[in-house]
């Protein structure tokens, strides 16, 4: 099915219903919410998916997993999805929080072919298609690719302020001073509000950005700068050790 909605598909009997959409350049979905469990898959173009708990860039030829009745946004640009509804007794077995997740060529074919299933798939052959979408989707790994975000409304404000212009040579002890906390017991309010150091979560959302920036056509040099970075050499150093890929492939995936 394509360019459909999940409300009207929702009360099909099957555990999983695969929907195909083409989205305008741009186009915002605000926050809503699915019975079931969503896998949102975008072979060209970028995603950004946004919860209460952070935000997501999905870059091409991964997906993003959310699990039952999670409220999200989701932003297009240039994107052509195939998403699986999955119900929720089905789903418990996946991952349980937000994901961005690679997408194997196998877990690929699989996705388009689901989209031009029946609704009400019966044959031997289309219930064994579905069955191994959801083992290869079982065996996927999860990127890092979230941006978590604090609850705490000024830390909140802090971490919105950085995503807009984020640097990799903000310091903590700056942050500190704007929140009228110690060093120590800012570095430590920090981790505990988003699970990771304040160093860490700075390089993960300057890489995240870095991403969103390179498939939208920024070269590698410009990305660098604006990051902060000596060089592109420098940035690139650290881009593949935190993705596993150097920074020309998520261009060439444009």
């Amino acid at each position: 099915m394509r360019n459909s909605h999940i409300d009207e598909y929702d009360h099909i009997d099957r555990d999983v219903v695969a929907l195909g959409n083409d989205y305008a350049q741009g186009f915002v979905l605000p926050e809503h919410r699915h019975r079931r469990a969503q896998l949102l898959y975008g072979a060209t173009g970028l995603m950004h998916v946004a919860t209460q708990a952070g935000e997501w860039v999905v870059p091409p030829q991964h997906a993003v997993w959310i699990p039952p009745n999670t409220a999200h946004s989701v932003k297009f640009i240039g994107v052509s999805t195939r998403s699986l509804y999955i119900e929720p007794a089905c789903a418990a077995a996946l991952l349980d929080r937000c994901s961005v997740i690679s997408v194997s060529p196998l877990l690929r074919q699989l996705l388009i072919e689901a989209v031009d299933l029946p609704l009400l798939y019966a044959s031997d052959r289309d219930r064994t298609l579905v069955q191994l979408l959801l083992l290869e989707l079982a065996a996927m790994p999860a990127r890092e690719f979230d941006i978590p975000l604090p609850q705490h409304p000024a830390l909140l404000e802090q971490c919105q302020n950085f995503l807009m212009a984020p640097t990799i040579h903000d310091a903590a002890d700056r942050w500190a001073s704007a929140l009228f906390m110690s060093p120590s017991t800012f570095r430590r309010h920090f981790l505990q509000q988003t699970g990771l150091s304040f160093s860490a979560w700075r390089q993960r959302a300057c890489v995240v950005t870095a991403l969103a920036w390179l498939v939208a056509g920024k070269s590698v040099n410009e990305v660098a700068i604006s990051l902060g970075y000596d060089s592109s050499s420098a940035f690139s150093t650290m881009f593949r050790r935190v993705t596993g890929q150097v920074p020309s492939f998520y261009i060439d995936q444009n």
